[in-house]
């Protein structure tokens, strides 16, 4: 998988094909391992993931309240890729004050989630590069919310 610019398809045959391995038992790669820890934390995603020949072209429409499965565990992806690294600079510590007041990994990922979305859709509407400044104040932010 180029995990600098996937393509959509490229993308949908990851998860397909890391879902298919864990459930013929085969090995995994790291990233297949990551993977699959997304695919856990979303059950819901789980027949979506057993269909492939009916889910690999679906479209999905967020106007119309739909939510595509496989950019929202896309975003986990990153996320979990952020925190291994640190990048940017500080996410891991602000990450782990987040975990610590919800106690619960898939709750934290939402909120981090929530605040990666926005960035990029500030970025998208400014027609600028993301704002990482503006993303760790908003985490910040969900570090600290009562």
């Amino acid at each position: 998988m180029s995990l600098f610019n996937p393509s959509r398809d490229t993308v949908r045959d990851f998860f397909f094909e890391s879902w298919a391995k864990f459930k013929q038992q085969l090995p995994l790669s790291d990233l297949e391992k990551i993977g699959l820890n997304v695919i856990h934390m979303h059950p819901e995603y789980h027949s979506i993931l057993d269909s492939p020949e009916q889910f690999k072209h679906q479209s999905y429409f967020p106007e119309m309240g739909e939510t595509n499965p496989f950019l929202h565990m896309s975003l986990h992806l990153s996320i979990f890729e952020q925190i291994s690294i640190n990048q940017p600079v500080g996410i891991t510590a602000i990450y782990e004050k987040i975990k610590l007041k919800h106690q619960d990994e898939h709750q934290t990922q939402h909120d981090v989630l929530d605040c990666l979305a926005e960035t990029i859709w500030l970025a998208q509407r400014n027609n600028t590069g993301l704002d990482t400044e503006h993303y760790l104040q908003l985490l910040q932010q969900k570090a600290t919310q009562q």
